[in-house]
């Protein structure tokens, strides 16, 4: 069964009480949502579990990808303005990334940044809820099915 640590959960606007911190910080499953494209170096890549975290859920890398892209298109979540083109590869940092928030406020110009940021951190939510259904689709995995079930 699944643990949520209370030292890996944190409480972002849009995503209250339960939210995982990154993957490479020993975040859940759900915290894929936050993880760059594979295939590509990372500058903290020695500390990356994303290809790991993957390997132990079944689920191959053009998948994954495919997920993240497909969000991407349904949301309007392309942008070349930041990292792999699509913000469904951006991360966590509440703290701001430059190019995410802009590229944010670039599809959000009627919201303020608070409230961007609620919607940014909402829909990191439903992606990390989708990549978890795909993955129970070909797999029995008792602490994929406890995750579900906090969304």
């Amino acid at each position: 069964m699944v643990n949520l640590r209370e030292d890996k959960l944190r409480d972002l606007p849009g995503w209250e009480r339960n939210a995982p911190v990154p993957i490479c910080m020993g975040g859940d499953y759900r915290a894929l949502t936050f993880c760059c494209k594979p295939g590509y170096s990372l500058t903290f890549g020695y500390k990356c579990r994303r290809d790991e975290t993957l390997k132990e859920l079944g689920l191959f890398q053009e998948e994954f990808i495919k997920i993240k892209e497909e969000f991407s298109n349904e949301n309007g979540w392309d942008s070349d303005l930041v990292c792999f083109g699509s913000m469904s590869y951006c991360c966590m940092r509440s703290g701001g990334c430059e190019r995410r928030d802009l590229s944010l406020k670039k599809r959000y110009p009627d919201l303020k940044l608070k409230e961007i940021m609620e919607l940014y951190f909402k829909k990191k939510k439903e992606l990390a809820k989708k990549i978890l259904e795909y993955v129970k689709k070909s797999h029995d995995n008792e602490d994929v099915n406890a995750l579900l079930k906090l969304f």
